[in-house]
């Protein structure tokens, strides 16, 4: 070994991980603490180096901790450029408080992080995204403008905290998401992190590197590189999220009036294990999940859980129990995010009309998740409502892999300027 290591750190909302990690990509030792929000989060981050033997290494950060990132989305219109505001936020690392069409009060915004203001094709309408700029001049938190280039918003907002990028829709059917999400993580680092008060030590704003899902779907892009299509589906206490890395199919591009990207993150905030444990449950119950006879205790399952967030499974039963709720957050949330095929009837006759992300050929499917790690057959639980019976448009023959270790957020944190070394970290959901 050469060089100096690596720690690799995710200040999560309940956990604080770490991984130690060789100059040659080799995980060398992992560590967790709950996170010290009580305190100060550098608490838990001395609990975690402590456990790996204070290594003198290279502390990398990301975080979701106090909430993680909040934004709102300012659009023209709902169906069309506020919806690819939402799914640009969504694959920025943030989870969407707001989504508004038109002008929007103060009270409209959900109290976020950040807005993301979209709205018109270049050279097309410039009052609206005019006039929803005039209304965000209330609001004194960052602005991430990423509407018609030719509007001349900097004059309305001249004296805020704002950034332009490039337009999310620069015309109808395609969805530019990259400069808008760079200038996401531009905010969130230069005036979101060190705004939450999360630590009054010195040091915490200088290693946080990005959110954690943004840094996350970083991961999920550099492992697409050489695994192929990818998926990776997140089980935590209260969403599920979803990312994928997928090569788009060309006669399908520019069909949506708000295209589907190659790269894209979808968070659902009613599937979960515990917080969201009922909705999960009944989610799963109206897609068909479920059978009858389960039904009843499955449902006094996710109540119990629902009340007790800190609840862990004391045995086999219970253990049993908190995979069918993991399998159905799964299977519900894979669903949503791919959309499924299906025949319509048109004036031009009989017609396959897709929505959503064709998931079919992707090759490799991972796993993530506390509820993952601790499972006796993950692999199992993950596969189990892997069915396209009904058109939907899920992975049909994937490599099925759980991050055991937890690499995919430290490959995120060192893909940027250690490509090779988190390269090399994630051939280990591989071997």
């Amino acid at each position: 070994m050469t060089g100096r290591s690596f720690v690799c750190v995710d200040f999560g909302s309940t956990f604080t991980k770490a991984a130690h990690v060789s100059p040659d990509g080799e995980l060398i030792a992992t560590a967790s603490h709950r996170t010290t929000i009580d305190t100060d989060v550098l608490d838990g981050l001395d609990a975690c180096l402590s456990e790996l033997g204070s290594p003198d290494a290279e502390v990398l950060a990301c975080s979701s901790a106090g909430g993680g990132l909040r934004i709102a989305v300012v659009g023209n219109e709902e169906l069309v450029t506020a919806e690819a505001g939402k799914r640009v936020a969504l694959s920025s690392g943030g989870k969407v408080v707001a989504v508004v069409a038109g002008p929007p009060a103060l009270d409209d915004l959900n109290d976020p992080d950040v807005v993301l203001l979209t709205g018109g094709t270049d050279g097309g309408n410039e009052e609206v995204l005019l006039e929803c700029a005039r209304a965000l001049r209330a609001w004194e938190g960052p602005i991430v403008v990423a509407g018609n280039a030719e509007a001349p918003v900097e004059e309305v907002l001249q004296g805020r905290t704002f950034v332009r990028a490039g337009n999310v829709m620069p015309r109808i059917g395609v969805l530019a998401p990259d400069s808008a999400r760079a200038a996401i993580r531009e905010m969130f680092l230069a005036h979101v992190i060190g705004g939450k008060h999360l630590s009054s030590r010195g040091g915490f704003v200088e290693m946080v590197r990005g959110a954690t899902p943004d840094v996350v779907l970083t991961a999920v892009e550099l492992l697409a590189e050489t695994a192929g299509d990818v998926a990776v589906v997140d089980v935590g206490g209260a969403t599920t999220d979803v990312h994928s890395v997928v090569e788009l199919d060309p006669d399908s591009v520019g069909r949506e009036v708000v295209a589907t990207t190659r790269v894209t993150r979808t968070v659902e905030g009613d599937l979960g294990m515990r917080w969201s444990a009922v909705t999960t449950v009944a989610e799963a119950i109206a897609a068909g999940l479920v059978d009858e006879e389960a039904r009843p205790v499955l449902e006094l399952a996710a109540r119990g859980r629902q009340s007790h967030p800190g609840y862990l499974p004391d045995g086999p039963a219970s253990q049993a129990l908190d995979e069918t709720i993991a399998a159905a957050a799964i299977g519900v949330a894979l669903r949503r995010h791919a959309g499924r095929s299906q025949v319509v009837y048109s004036p031009e006759g009989r017609v396959l009309e897709r929505t959503g992300k064709d998931l079919r050929e992707v090759s490799l499917l991972v796993g993530s998740g506390g509820v993952l790690r601790h499972a006796a057959d993950a692999v199992s639980v993950v596969r189990r409502h892997l069915s396209g019976e009904g058109g939907w448009q899920l992975p049909e023959h994937p490599q099925v892999v759980v991050d055991t270790d937890y690499v995919l957020a430290p490959a995120g944190l060192l893909a940027a300027q250690h490509r090779e070394v988190a390269r090399r970290l994630l051939e280990r959901l591989t071997r």
